[in-house]
C-alpha cells in the first residue's frame, strides 16, 4: 500500500507518499480500505514536531471512512465488506489497522467523504458536552473556535440538546456561516472583548458551559463570561498554553476541567457507547450533518496543511483517497 510517511519532522515537504508494508490487524483490530480521511489542526503540529509527546517516524492521519478488508479474531461488531468510519492514527494511507473500539458502522445515508468528517471533531465535542458537562436544555454554551471541526460539531450537539449557543472566531465571515447553522450569538475575539457581552446576551446569567479551545489569548474573556457554577472544559492551546486566572473565580464556584479524549478513562466506557447509541442514529436520520469545507485528492495533502495554517475554512477539509 501507499501512505503519507514522515521520517523526520519539518514542513509539508517531509510528508512523502511512499510504499509501506500492508498493515496486518491484531486480534482486536479492524483493517480498513481507506476511501476518505479527515485532516485536523493537530496533524500540522505532529508533522512539525511541536505536538507534545509525538515521535517520528509515523504515518500521517487521524480519522477515516472506508470498507472493512479484514478483522481480528476478537472483532464481532463489523465484518469484511462493511462500510465504517472512526478515529484511525495513520489514516492518510490506502489501508489502516484500527483498534476495534474506534470503528463504527457508517449510516447508509452517509458517503465516505461525510463519514471521514465525523470521528475526531464530533467525538471530542460529544465527550465534552454529553459526557463531561452533561449539557441540559436551557443551559448556555460558549464554543471557542466555532468554525473548527470541534466547533461546528459542538454547535449542533448543543442545539440538539436544547442549549443557547454563543461562538467565537477571528473572522466575521466564519461567524456569519455559523449563524446559518443556528448560532445564537457571535463574537469576533480579535475585534472586541466578549466576556461582558456574553453576560449581556444571556440577560445577565452568563455562560454555563464553555469549551476552551484557544487557551492563553482568550482565556480571560471566557472566564469573565461565566455564570455561577459554570464549567470550563479546557482542551486546546492554539492561542498559547499558559493560562492565568484570579482565584476570585472561587466566589462564582467555577469549575475548570482539563480534557483529553486520548487519556480519559470515560472515553471508551461512556463517550463511545453513548455516541453509538444516541449520535449515530441522529446522523442516520439527518438531524446531525457533517460540515465539509473542501474535498481534495490525497495527492494534495500539502495544500490541505496550508489551508489549515491559513485558517480560512469552515468545518472539515477531507482528503479523497479513493480518487
Amino acid at each position: 500500500m501507499k501512505a503519507y510517511y514522515v521520517e523526520n519532522f519539518g514542513g509539508p515537504e517531509v510528508m512523502k507518499w511512499v510504499e509501506r508494508p500492508d498493515p496486518i490487524p491484531e486480534a482486536d483490530e479492524v483493517l480498513i480500505q481507506v476511501k476518505a480521511s479527515g485532516i485536523n489542526f493537530a496533524e500540522t503540529r505532529m508533522r512539525a514536531g511541536t505536538y507534545r509527546g509525538f515521535k517520528a517516524p509515523f504515518v500521517m492521519g487521524m480519522e477515516c471512512a472506508g470498507i472493512v478488508e479484514a478483522v481480528g479474531k476478537l472483532v464481532t461488531h463489523v465484518k469484511p465488506g462493511d462500510r465504517v468510519f472512526g478515529r484511525a492514527p495513520g489514516a492518510h494511507a490506502e489501508k489502516v489497522a484500527v483498534d476495534m473500539r474506534h470503528v463504527m458502522p457508517l449510516p447508509d445515508r452517509m458517503n465516505f467523504i461525510e463519514g471521514a468528517a465525523v470521528p475526531v471533531g464530533w467525538l471530542t465535542s460529544w465527550h465534552a458536552l454529553a459526557t463531561i458537562a452533561d449539557a441540559q436544555p436551557g443551559q448556555t454554551v460558549l464554543v471557542e473556535s466555532i468554525a473548527s471541526s470541534v466547533g461546528v460539531a459542538a454547535l449542533q450537539i448543543a442545539k440538539q440538546r436544547g442549549c443557547w449557543v454563543a461562538g467565537t472566531a477571528s473572522r466575521d465571515d466564519k461567524l456569519e456561516v455559523a449563524k446559518k447553522w443556528g448560532l445564537d450569538a457571535a463574537y469576533n475575539y480579535v475585534k472586541a472583548p466578549y466576556g461582558q457581552q456574553a453576560i449581556k446576551d444571556t440577560k445577565g446569567h452568563g455562560i454555563d458551559i464553555a469549551l476552551m479551545a484557544i487557551g492563553e489569548s482568550t482565556a480571560e474573556q471566557t472566564i469573565e463570561s461565566m455564570a455561577a457554577e459554570g464549567k470550563i472544559l479546557m482542551f486546546g492551546s492554539t492561542g498559547g498554553r499558559k493560562v492565568s486566572f484570579d482565584l476570585a473565580i472561587g466566589e462564582r464556584n467555577l469549575q475548570l476541567l482539563g480534557m483529553s479524549v486520548a487519556t480519559s478513562v470515560r472515553y471508551f466506557s461512556e463517550t463511545v457507547p453513548s455516541f453509538n447509541r444516541v449520535a449515530i442514529p441522529l446522523f442516520a436520520n439527518g438531524v446531525f450533518k457533517p460540515v465539509i469545507d473542501t474535498v481534495l485528492p490525497i495527492s494534495e495533502l500539502a495544500k490541505a496543511h496550508q489551508m489549515i495554517d491559513d485558517r480560512k475554512h469552515f468545518g472539515k477539509i477531507i482528503m479523497n483517497v479513493a480518487a
